[in-house]
């Protein structure tokens, strides 16, 4: 990709071989201060970093790697250049320090947009002031190896330092370079991995895809698997919209990816868009009906929109492919008991801790079937088994002081309903003032005193 340079210059960039040669002309003729903006990928960087020595074995050449943000460059170059002689430096990874500043949308991080920027980091203010100390100070020349998205930065955001510019260019971009640096982009992360990152290190991610994407030299196959890549890194920065967008034009290539349909319904149900999830759950397993996710997921959509038959016919599904898939079984069982279908919830709920006895949630909500069947005592037994696995479960404790009120146990009530009250006071008290459960206790005093 090329920078826009509309602002300053209206002739075409030069072809990137020619370029490289005007670099390596460039820096072998200047001598002192001189300030040098090299757009590249990180993994032409790396080469070019190894490569310019060669070229130029006249010239005292260092480098100098950031990994981090930095809010000063002054002096770092200061320490770094101290006793050395040095007569090019070169500097990579100086945009950790401009990702860490923008607070656009991930999906907004494109090129051409940057009349929205909100903000000018630090370290750019930091270079406009202190142009005149790197130029007296420091009788190098500069090179600065960034991304087409950093060179943006510094001619929109930087540009009392830009200005001074000996030049900018591009390094030259091989097929064989972009297959690399895209295999190595898809290999590297998964899912799991990319909710681990920071946000700067996933905005360095999504520029990284979608320079390649853009690269003329990429290859039409690795194209859905980068937009795969990038609709997953845009979800775990919660940016579903743009996501779906990815996996639209990843299925534009490869129209039977199960696993693009399944993703993008994943992030149409964080939108709340259920119908839109379940007509992508189910596009997934036209192409692999045995896929047991895609039937979960699109029973707990069918839930969402209260169609609880369909999704108990669709949990059946996922449970025929998987039948030890305790949540399955759980959620099951919420949507029977929807139905008013008490005794088959507790079944399923009995399958769903045969699996994972230790499931609290699932030993509350058997207990709440049971109680719709009236069977106090299994009922009070059940949430005491969700108690004994999290004893700090405060809908457990007001679950059995309900219990224990339609009994008519006002001790027992009182004393199960002060704990829940303890535990979470606000949302107990807002449930006792509608729940009919208490209403053989309200005039009680012990009780009114309890909810204030």
């Amino acid at each position: 990709m090329n920078p826009n340079l509309s602002d300053w210059d209206d002739d075409l960039p030069p072809e990137p071989e020619e370029a490289y040669q005007d670099l390596l002309r460039a820096l072998k003729r200047k001598s002192g201060f001189g300030l040098f903006f090299v757009q590249c990928t990180p993994m032409e960087a790396d080469k070019f970093i190894v490569k310019l020595p060669q070229e130029i074995p006249q010239k005292k050449i260092t480098v100098l790697r950031f990994v981090e943000a930095i809010d000063n460059l002054y002096q770092p170059v200061a320490e770094f250049v101290k006793d050395k002689q040095v007569d090019i430096l070169l500097i990579k990874g100086l945009e950790y320090s401009l990702y860490k500043y923008e607070k656009r949308s991930f999906g907004e991080i494109t090129e051409g947009q940057f009349s929205n920027l909100t903000s000018v980091p630090h370290i750019l203010n930091h270079l406009n002031q202190q142009r005149e100390r790197f130029r007296d100070d420091f009788p190098i020349s500069f090179v600065f190896l960034l991304r087409s998205f950093s060179i943006n930065y510094f001619i929109h955001r930087a540009p009392d330092f830009f200005d001074w510019r000996s030049g900018v260019f591009e390094l030259p971009t091989t097929p064989e370079v972009v297959e690399e640096e895209s295999n190595r982009l898809l290999l590297e992360g998964n899912y799991e991995e990319y909710l681990k990152l920071t946000p700067e290190q996933k905005i360095e991610k999504v520029i990284g895809i979608q320079d390649l994407l853009s690269e003329k030299h990429q290859l039409e196959n690795q194209k859905p698997s980068l937009l795969f890549k990038l609709g997953n890194l845009l979800s775990t920065a919660n940016e579903y919209e743009g996501a779906i967008a990815s996996y639209d034009q990843a299925l534009k290539f490869k129209p039977d990816d199960h696993q693009a349909w399944y993703n993008r319904g994943i992030a149409l149900d964080e939108l709340g868009r259920f119908e839109e999830a379940i007509i992508s759950y189910e596009q997934a397993l036209k192409f692999k009906p045995d896929y047991h996710l895609a039937w979960y997921n699109r029973s707990i959509a069918l839930d969402e929109l209260g169609r609880f038959e369909e999704a108990v016919i669709s949990y059946d599904q996922a449970l025929k492919l998987k039948p030890d898939y305790h949540q399955a079984w759980y959620n099951r069982g919420d949507a029977l008991g929807n139905l008013g279908r008490n005794e088959e919830a507790i079944a399923s709920y009995d399958q769903a801790l045969k699996f994972k006895p230790d499931d609290h949630q699932a030993w509350n909500n058997r207990g709440y079937a049971l109680d719709e069947l009236g069977r106090f005592e299994e009922t009070i037994a059940s949430y005491e088994q969700a108690l004994k696995f999290k004893p700090d479960y405060h809908l457990a404790w007001y679950n059995k002081a309900c219990c224990y009120a339609l009994q008519g146990n006002i001790e027992k009530a009182l004393e199960n309903l002060q704990k829940a009250i303890n535990l979470s006071h606000e949302k107990c008290c807002e449930w006792v003032k509608s729940d009919s459960d208490f209403d053989s206790i309200r005039e009680n005093e012990r009780f009114q005193a309890l909810i204030q």
